[in-house]
């Protein structure tokens, strides 16, 4: 085994990776603070759901060509740290566009954020790649769960830090600056994470893939070995539709808004539940993750979704906002840390690339349910998007169901 396995060094950079990453990217949560920056310049749910999908969704497709060009290399970690300068510089210009633009030019700013988050998501697929294949050879199957729960867990605690302080800006600086102040100071943020898991040890990889004369060629091998592994086509099919709570999720704090009025106080605590649950929930994913349950991981977080959707429309207080938030940051972490490892548990190491990109790719189209969800909410309302959300995960419980904890 190589010396650079298991390092305690690496162990806390991924940790400070985490933490401050959360902090910042908390400031455009898609379910408190991205849906009001998008409502304030624009009326339209359609929209909200779309700039959701816009923070995430444009990884879609892009992992398969990081996996086809990474293949082959024993080192990823000099392209890694290009995917973190991009994610630094676009996130800087969102807060740069708003507060330059916001205040006179509202159409204008909203194209920028667009840009902005189209960007920051579209970098993130290449280094998401990248940051598990970088993972998976630091760490071991084991030692893997622990970092990566320890990770999340100080993720949910800056999280909690980064919602007081939002709530603080929200509440001491007007619109649209306060949002472009919350995007600024938190770019930096963000950049002192990137800027510590740069300076990893990556140990070299023993064992690569013959890369594919032709792209083309590369999905097709790809689509093979999913049509071949029925344990990664049921893995696969359950993290999509696990996604499916984004139906619903962006447009609760708007339902919460018109319900029982939140200020810019109660947003910070609702973000500030999300994120306790989120942390906290990561000494039970993490000793579960220890153990080899990541199955047990994923069922109960899908349930822990499914209850939140089943009761969100009968909630009139902050309080019952607060329980239904803290259990939906609990069951998010629980469904990334779940996935996450059992994806590294069933690949072929010359091949774990290629499962990685295919998970994240074909699951990262769901991160289209938000715009469904903008699109249902346009026509019908609230108890129609959550019912959608809730048949949607019962179909991810099913999948999972069906996962085997091991490669076929």
């Amino acid at each position: 085994m190589q010396k650079s396995i298991n390092l305690f060094s690496n162990h806390i950079k991924n940790v400070l990776h985490g933490f401050f990453v959360s902090v910042a990217v908390t400031i455009a949560e898609p379910s408190t603070i991205l849906p009001l920056i998008v409502h304030y310049f624009s009326k339209s749910t359609v929209l909200v759901g779309f700039y959701a999908f816009l923070l995430k969704g444009g990884a879609i497709l892009v992992q398969l060509v990081a996996a086809y060009y990474i293949q082959s290399h024993k080192i990823v970690l000099p392209y890694l740290k290009r995917v973190f300068l991009a994610r630094f510089l676009s996130w800087f210009f969102i807060g740069f566009s708003i507060v330059v633009f916001g205040r006179d030019h509202p159409s204008l700013t909203l194209f920028l954020i667009g840009v902005g988050l189209f960007f920051f998501s579209f970098s993130a697929g290449f280094g998401a790649i990248f940051y598990n294949e970088i993972s998976a050879k630091m760490f071991t199957k084991e030692f893997l769960g622990f970092t990566m729960s320890y990770r999340q867990f100080f993720a949910g605690l800056g999280s909690i830090v980064s919602g007081a302080a939002a709530g603080f800006i929200l509440e001491r600086f007007p619109p649209p600056l306060n949002f472009g102040y919350l995007f600024i100071v938190s770019s930096f943020l963000m950049g002192m994470g990137l800027l510590a898991f740069s300076t990893v040890k990556e140990p070299v990889k023993e064992k690569v893939a013959k890369k594919e004369k032709s792209f083309k060629k590369f999905v097709k091998e790809a689509f093979l070995l999913l049509k071949k592994d029925k344990n990664l086509k049921n893995q696969i099919l359950s993290r999509l539709f696990s996604n499916a709570y984004l139906i619903a999720l962006p447009f609760i704090i708007l339902q919460a808004k018109d319900k029982i009025s939140i200020s810019g106080s109660d947003v910070g605590i609702l973000i500030s539940s999300q994120m306790t649950g989120s942390m906290l929930s990561n000494l039970l994913w993490g000793k579960l993750a220890s153990r080899g349950k990541n199955k047990s991981i994923i069922l109960i977080a899908i349930s822990m979704l499914i209850t939140v959707m089943l009761y969100v429309n009968f909630a009139d207080t902050i309080y019952e906002y607060a329980v239904l938030f803290f259990l939906t940051g609990a069951a998010i972490d629980g469904i990334r840390l779940g996935f996450g490892n059992l994806i590294i548990i069933i690949a072929p190491q010359e091949y774990r690339p290629t499962y990685i990109a295919l998970q994240v790719n074909i699951s990262s189209f769901g991160l289209l349910f938000s715009v469904l969800g903008g699109f249902i909410l346009k026509i019908s309302g609230y108890t129609q998007i959550y019912a959608f959300s809730a048949l949607f995960l019962f179909l991810a419980l099913f999948f999972a169901m069906k996962i085997k904890e091991s490669a076929e």
